[in-house]
């Protein structure tokens, strides 16, 4: 995509941002019937596929993550702590991994997948089939701000906006296109990314 999209800048003027859409690990396997299951993934899946469908012109380019677990050590667990060992989830290959069907009408311009063999929380530890990493497929594009939205608000969400915001990315989380594991887990969350520098905002508000 090429479109530009103009934001006020400080003096009244307008300025081109190149901005993208990062959709976070939604994916069957945590939603609703899955195996690491977050209450409302299913809905916020619905709302993102709507939110993308109406507002494409917004974004320069949309991209998507999955966690993509062949054999990630730790991580998975039989006897989980759920802070950082985890049942077996998003397994690579299977349905439970691919994009939530919700999604099917998206059509992407870059998808990311990460946590082969690591637990890769952020977006920004995966690559594409091209091999290129998701810093590299934003520089590539361009891209100079983004947009997270996904699953779940307080681990992959969270640690792909903080990591967006390290590289010098202006950073927005969509606070009604994400869910936390946990109601306290996510105002934990929204703490922690207010306080880095990220803007938490509503997606009817951008």
């Amino acid at each position: 995509m090429t479109t530009t999209h103009p934001t006020p800048a400080d003096d009244g003027t307008t300025d081109a941002v190149r901005r993208a859409l990062l959709v976070v690990d939604v994916q069957p396997t945590f939603c609703e019937g899955g195996a690491l299951a977050v209450a409302g993934g299913n809905a916020v899946a619905g709302a993102i596929a709507a939110y993308a469908a109406a507002h494409r012109d917004r974004y320069d380019a949309v991209v998507t993550t999955q966690d993509w677990h062949v054999d990630p050590g730790a991580h998975f667990s039989d006897t989980p702590d759920y802070v950082d060992t985890w049942p077996p989830h998003g397994v690579a290959g299977t349905a439970e991994a691919e994009l939530h069907p919700a999604l099917a009408d998206l059509h992407p311009d870059a998808s990311v997948r990460k946590g082969a063999y690591a637990a890769a929380y952020s977006g920004f530890e995966g690559t594409d089939p091209r091999g290129r990493t998701l810093e590299t497929v934003l520089r590539d594009a361009g891209i100079e701000a983004v947009d997270v939205v996904g699953i779940a608000e307080s681990h992959c969400v969270k640690a792909t906006a903080l990591d967006a915001h390290t590289l010098g990315l202006a950073t927005r989380v969509l606070t009604d296109l994400t869910v936390p594991v946990t109601p306290e887990q996510g105002a934990a969350a929204r703490t922690e990314l207010a306080a880095a520098g990220v803007e938490l905002v509503a997606s009817s508000a951008v």
